[in-house]
């Protein structure tokens, strides 16, 4: 094993510290360990620490970036983990922009559910922005895959409580997201869309096209079943109108 080792010398002109990089390694014509100096890294009041870094830095490359910083901390400290937090803390910024926090902490007052309720929906608005899953997923999602200011950790349960919660408070929740789109953005908004869920089937085996008919769908795309289906909330300014039909790509349906 590669170590620091530290020899001293006296001149006339005082007490010396030379630096060089060793290791020890065994002599079997004289049976015992020797030191192997490896590189000279020269006077220890004149250490090029430039040339360290960039030592360092080299070593560091051809290890996991944890490992990495748990070999440059001290050995009393350790990591313990690391999670990212970049597309969360943009998220977050922009959900409590819109004010969407104040909203949902004013109308928990008075209601027996947990303070974390605000949190808890926003981790779910996050989850289904970067990485779509179900409320069981997302909690694992919450709890071992990234950073959530406020929220270490959450259950499913808490999950599904906060989402009835949702319901219930959608039409203030909306209206707020609104105003504060249309005084942001300066954007005139006809339809804010609550939630959206896709739905469609697919086939496992390729049936070939009749003579002059357009293709039936192909294995593992959208058949022509396929279906769109949303809600939202309409402007109190302008009328708007919204159903469900064919999503895109959807196949033509042979005549």
């Amino acid at each position: 094993m590669p170590y620091v080792k530290t020899s001293v010398r006296t001149t006339r002109a005082g007490t010396v510290r030379y630096l060089q990089l060793a290791h020890n390694e065994w002599d079997p014509a004289t049976q015992r360990s020797r030191t192997r100096v490896l590189y000279n890294l020269g006077r220890e009041d004149e250490l090029d620490k430039d040339a360290v870094r960039r030592l360092a830095a080299a070593l560091s490359r051809l290890l996991d970036p944890a490992e990495a910083l748990a070999a440059a901390e001290p050995g009393e400290l350790s990591v313990t983990g690391s999670r990212p937090a970049g597309g969360t803390h943009v998220l977050d910024q922009m959900w409590r922009r819109l004010g969407l926090d104040e909203v949902i902490r004013r109308t928990l007052a008075g209601r027996r559910l947990s303070p974390d309720t605000e949190r808890v929906l926003f981790a779910l608005a996050a989850n289904r922005a970067l990485a779509a899953s179900s409320k069981l997923a997302a909690a694992a999602w919450v709890c071992g895959d990234v950073h959530i200011d406020g929220l270490d950790e959450v259950t499913d349960d808490a999950c599904y409580r906060a989402m009835d919660h949702l319901l219930a408070i959608e039409p203030d929740l909306a209206e707020q997201a609104y105003h504060k789109v249309t005084d942001l953005l300066n954007l005139e908004v006809d339809l804010l869309f609550f939630d959206t869920t896709s739905t469609y089937f697919e086939t496992e085996d390729r049936k070939p096209a009749r003579p002059g008919s357009a293709p039936t769908a192909s294995p593992r795309t959208p058949a022509t079943t396929s279906r769109r289906s949303s809600s939202g909330w309409r402007s109190p300014a302008t009328a708007s109108r919204s159903g469900c039909g064919p999503g895109p790509g959807t196949p033509p349906t042979p005549a």
